[in-house]
């Protein structure tokens, strides 16, 4: 197939990992999507995020404005968000798919069935008429702060605190963990039996050619992958820190995984990150969690003990 994007936009879409006949997984975001909004993929982004899924292009050259609006093409970015999509695609007249966001997050990337990309924030705008010329229009305006950017992000920790103070605790609090842990698993996406396909996340760390996984991390991931607690708002008091169990927020961090395991003495799969990505959260083939950047040690001895203390209250709940 010959793409119809500029060089520029090559070189991009290859330093962030994208090669001809690339191909990932898609069934653990559809799987996350359906229950968190009930979205359902069609073709079109089914095959955008089969080639483009788990990239992220930063631009060219690499500084604090590329970073900052850098396009992440992760459909979970819009996890909780089905109300918005659904005025975004009245609004658009087309059914529109999550396939990623732009600027932190806040700008979200969705895709109709004609294989389209629309930006998604406080109003829906159409990038171009095919995907190409889309991705050369993202790779163009991230090299400066472009009006086609929002600029304040979006407030998760709100939207958390109504979920958390809506949840009913169920028969595992008080013997499988604390009536506090079973309000927060619930509110960050965890039912009892959740069971997600692990493929992706499988798929795209195995492609990179670092990590292998293990039985514990994939039964780890199946049941509390992509669960977390967002950072707090600026001003508002939260009673725990952040966490996110998605093992892609690691996927550029090998080196740093290694040296981890290596401190450790045992191999180590990445399960997610905590403290606004400033620290990583890794299995053992035992199930042992350990957490850790520049150095490394042991949270839990045991998934549910992990999950038990990442949950924990550090302070009064806000009120």
């Amino acid at each position: 197939m010959i793409r119809q994007w500029t060089t520029r936009t090559d070189r991009v879409l290859q330093r962030a990992g994208w090669h001809p006949g690339r191909r990932v997984p898609t069934a653990t975001w559809e799987a996350i999507l359906r229950e968190r909004g009930a979205f359902v993929i069609h073709d079109a982004a089914q095959r955008f995020l089969s080639e483009f899924g788990g990239l992220v292009t930063y631009g060219l050259p690499a500084d604090s404005i590329t970073t900052a609006s850098a396009v992440r093409f992760d459909p979970l970015m819009a996890e909780w968000q089905d109300e918005r999509f659904a005025w975004a695609g009245r609004e658009a007249g087309v059914s529109l798919y999550p396939v990623g966001a732009a600027d932190e997050g806040v700008s979200l990337l969705g895709m109709c069935e004609g294989g389209v990309l629309y930006l998604v924030r406080d109003r829906v705008q159409r990038l171009a008429t095919d995907a190409d010329q889309a991705l050369d229009r993202l790779v163009e305006v991230q090299g400066s702060r472009a009006g086609l950017w929002a600029s304040e992000p979006p407030s998760a920790g709100q939207a958390f605190r109504q979920r958390f103070e809506a949840v009913n605790i169920g028969p595992e609090a008080g013997s499988r963990w604390p009536a506090e842990t079973d309000r927060v698993l619930r509110a960050g996406g965890w039912f009892p039996g959740r069971s997600l396909p692990t493929a992706t996340w499988e798929g795209i760390l195995r492609g990179i050619g670092t990590f292998e996984i293990h039985n514990a991390a994939r039964d780890f991931l199946a049941e509390f992958g992509a669960v977390g607690v967002p950072h707090r708002d600026s001003g508002v008091s939260m009673p725990r820190r952040d966490f996110s169990l998605d093992p892609l927020l690691t996927v550029w961090d090998a080196e740093i995984i290694e040296d981890l395991a290596e401190q450790a003495g045992t191999d180590l799969y990445p399960v997610g990150m905590r403290d606004r990505r400033n620290t990583h959260l890794m299995m053992a083939a035992d199930g042992a969690v350990y957490e850790g950047m520049d150095q490394v040690w042991l949270l839990a001895a045991a998934p549910d003990q992990a999950i038990e203390r990442l949950a924990r209250a550090i302070g009064p709940l806000a009120e």
